[in-house]
């Protein structure tokens, strides 16, 4: 072929045969996807690829009307898979979130006095009723509320912030908690060993300087053995002592334990929403009232500060805990399920023969840095280790586990309802790899 065989992009675009596919790009995306096909033909210029060149525009539109971010069919086991998304919202939690989010809101609005008034009040009965705190506020996630805290309580430039050399943690993508330390303007004092801090370490560590004691749950990692901590109530008091804020960093968000922690004296418990609460992505800091009215006026609050969808989010969540309807909750659901097995040599059952897929005892884990070192008894599918690539690629894409040469299935995070196209994405990714020596035939 030669090169002025290549159509113009005015030319493409007048296609009658392209007409339904410039209309769905629009413009700006129908230029941008002919210019780039073109590139390519100009590259390796042939006969072929002018015939398939409407073929090639229309896989090209096709790929870039798909979405980036896509819902994917979690069959890893882990519950709390940071990768994709953490928690799942219950049905009744995503629709309250979509009402409130395609609409004006009482964000800030006193309906009965007509007065502007402060968002937080939507949740404040509900975090009193289910954990005792007499104030929260909200964030966008855990870190926020913990940088918050420091940047707030620590009043002046280099004031003291005390953590046990065994808290000073790092969680995902590099962040870590003495950096955050650092950012909110305050010098970290590392006290204890790695695994034995006493109480004594945190009294000898106290300066005119000192302007808070953090707590911080030990995220991703546990330690056993020859390891101590003082008591939450023990180190509560020497803060009360010295006149001192304790601050915990719970991670994890589990209702019962932020109330324990308020109850044995600590002054401020951040945590998230998105983890064992099973709720959207935000961090919650409740406690002392007069503290986190601090914090509410420092104007780092409103740079963190969750919208309206989010707090909608929140009070659903927080609203199916109260009426003991959690288990509606997915993340509930998961860490509670039953007949894993039965489900699990179902649908193994159903498919190809060929694939030689085994039924295998496995463990499950709730993920998210949220419960290090626990395990949940599973119930796994062991396919071909070759099938792991074409299953995350496919339609509707399902990310599994790779472990011990084979890609397993574990039906504990899958939802019922995905399970047909589960069973479909399976059988579709071994038919496209049938070939491959490492896949039976």
């Amino acid at each position: 072929m030669k090169l002025r065989q290549i159509p113009s992009v005015d030319e493409l675009l007048r296609r009658p045969a392209l007409a339904d596919t410039w209309a769905a790009l629009g413009p700006s995306g129908s230029r941008r996807v002919i210019a780039d096909c073109l590139k390519a033909v100009r590259a390796k210029p042939s006969d072929v690829a002018l015939a398939n060149l409407e073929n090639d525009l229309r896989a090209a539109a096709q790929h870039r009307l798909q979405p980036s971010l896509r819902r994917v069919i979690n069959a890893t086991g882990v519950v709390l898979h940071t990768n994709l998304g953490r928690a799942p919202l219950a049905a009744a939690v995503a629709a309250r979130m979509a009402e409130i989010a395609s609409g004006y809101s009482n964000l800030e609005l006193d309906l009965t006095t007509g007065r502007r008034s402060r968002r937080d009040r939507h949740l404040t009965r509900w975090f009193e009723e289910l954990t005792g705190a007499p104030a929260t506020i909200v964030v966008n996630n855990n870190a926020a509320a913990v940088l918050l805290a420091v940047h707030t309580l620590v009043i002046e430039p280099q004031g003291e912030v005390i953590v046990s050399r065994g808290e000073l943690v790092e969680i995902g993508e590099s962040f870590r908690i003495a950096d955050i330390v650092a950012r909110g303007g305050a010098r970290l004092v590392e006290v204890g060993a790695t695994n034995r801090t006493r109480l004594a370490d945190y009294a000898r560590a106290l300066t005119p300087r000192t302007r808070m004691i953090l707590r911080v749950h030990r995220s991703n990692f546990f330690m056993q053995g020859f390891v101590s901590q003082p008591e939450h109530r023990e180190l509560a008091a020497l803060a009360r002592q010295r006149k001192i804020p304790l601050v915990e960093d719970l991670g994890s968000g589990e209702l019962n334990l932020v109330r324990e922690r308020l109850r044995a004296g600590v002054s401020l418990v951040t945590y998230s929403g998105d983890k064992l609460l099973g709720g959207p992505q935000a961090g919650m800091i409740s406690g002392n009232a007069k503290l986190v009215e601090k914090l509410r006026t420092n104007p780092l609050f409103r740079a963190l500060r969750a919208g309206s969808a989010i707090y909608a989010a929140l009070e659903a969540t927080l609203a199916l805990y109260a009426r003991d309807a959690s288990g509606e909750l997915p993340v509930v659901a998961a860490a509670t399920a039953g007949g894993l097995e039965e489900r699990t040599r179902r649908l193994a059952a159903r498919l190809p023969p060929a694939l030689g897929a085994k039924v295998v005892a496995g463990a499950a884990v709730m993920g998210g840095g949220s419960r290090p070192g626990e395990t949940m008894t599973s119930w796994q599918i062991a396919l071909p280790p070759a099938l792991a690539a074409p299953l995350r690629r496919g339609e509707p894409p399902v990310v599994a586990r790779v472990e011990h040469q084979h890609c397993l299935i574990d039906l504990r995070t899958v939802f019922a309802e995905e399970e047909s196209a589960l069973q479909a994405a399976i059988a579709a990714a071994y038919a496209s790899q049938r070939t491959p020596a490492n896949l039976p035939s």
